[in-house]
C-alpha cells in the first residue's frame, strides 16, 4: 500500500475510468473518499464498493461548487486531496460551431477547474497542507482539428495548474497536472487484442496519481505525462 500524508479526498467530475480507479486506490491507501458529479446515480455502485460519499454538483457553477465544498466539509471533512477530472467538448469545425456550446464546454474543462481549485485552496492554505490534482489530456498540449473547444479548455486548465503550482507550492500545497496522452481503456473501448497495452489502463494511471501524492516536498512534480508504450510522440 502506498503511504501518502493525507486523510480524505474529493474527486470532482467523477465517473467510470480514471476517477473510479483513483478513488479505489485512495480508499485502499486508507483515505476517506468523496465523489462529485452532476449525476450521482451512476456512482452508486462504486461508492458502495469503497464506502465513499457522493455529492451532486455542477462544476461549472460557482454557487454549486461552493455548496459542494460546504457539504463535503460537513460529511467528509475538509478535503486535503482534491482531484479535478471534469471535461467537456463539442466537436466540429470552428466556422460552424455553436458559440454557446463552446462556452459551456470551456466552462466545464477550465472554469470549473478554477472554481474547484479556489475552494480547495481556501481550505488547505490555513494548514499549509494539501494536494490538488488536475487531469488534462493530449489536448492540453496539442490542439486537433474539429476539437478546438476541448483544446481551449485543456490548455487553460494547464495554465491554471502552472500558476497554482507556483503560487501554492511554497505554501505547502502540492499542485500537479496530469497529461493523459492517449485513449483510456474501458468496457466500451477495450484494449485491442492485436496490440496489448496500447490504451491507458485506468488502474495504472491511478498508481501514478498516488505516486505523486507520496512525493517528498523536496522533489515535487508539477506535471506528469502518461502515454502507452507504443506511442511514438
Amino acid at each position: 500500500m502506498t503511504e501518502i500524508p493525507y486523510r480524505n479526498a474529493l474527486i470532482v467530475g467523477a465517473g467510470p475510468g480514471i476517477s473510479a480507479s483513483v478513488g479505489r486506490a485512495l480508499a485502499a491507501a486508507g483515505l476517506k473518499v468523496g465523489f462529485a458529479a452532476r449525476d450521482i446515480a451512476k456512482l452508486a455502485a462504486l461508492a458502495d464498493e469503497i464506502s465513499a460519499l457522493t455529492f451532486a454538483a455542477d462544476a461549472s457553477d460557482p454557487a454549486s461548487v461552493a455548496r459542494l465544498f460546504e457539504q463535503a466539509d460537513e460529511e467528509l471533512g475538509p478535503p486535503d486531496v482534491v482531484v479535478y477530472n471534469a471535461g467537456a467538448r463539442v466537436r466540429g469545425g470552428i466556422a460552424e460551431l455553436d458559440p454557446e456550446q463552446v462556452r459551456k464546454a470551456i466552462e466545464v474543462s477550465a472554469f470549473g477547474g478554477f472554481l474547484v481549485t479556489q475552494q480547495a485552496a481556501r481550505r488547505m492554505l490555513p494548514n499549509r497542507h494539501g494536494a490538488i490534482l488536475l487531469t488534462g489530456a493530449t489536448a492540453s498540449a496539442k490542439g486537433f482539428a474539429q476539437s478546438s473547444s476541448f483544446a481551449m479548455g485543456k490548455f487553460a486548465l494547464r495554465g491554471l495548474a502552472q500558476s497554482a503550482a507556483r503560487e501554492f507550492s511554497p505554501l505547502g500545497i502540492h499542485v500537479a497536472h496530469f497529461i493523459i496522452d492517449g485513449s483510456v481503456r474501458s468496457t466500451a473501448s477495450p484494449d485491442p487484442t492485436d496490440c496489448l497495452d496500447s490504451t491507458l489502463d485506468p488502474d495504472a494511471v491511478a498508481k501514478s496519481y498516488l505516486a505523486v501524492l507520496a512525493q517528498p516536498r523536496s522533489a515535487w512534480s508539477w506535471e506528469v505525462e502518461l502515454r502507452p508504450w507504443v506511442e511514438t510522440f
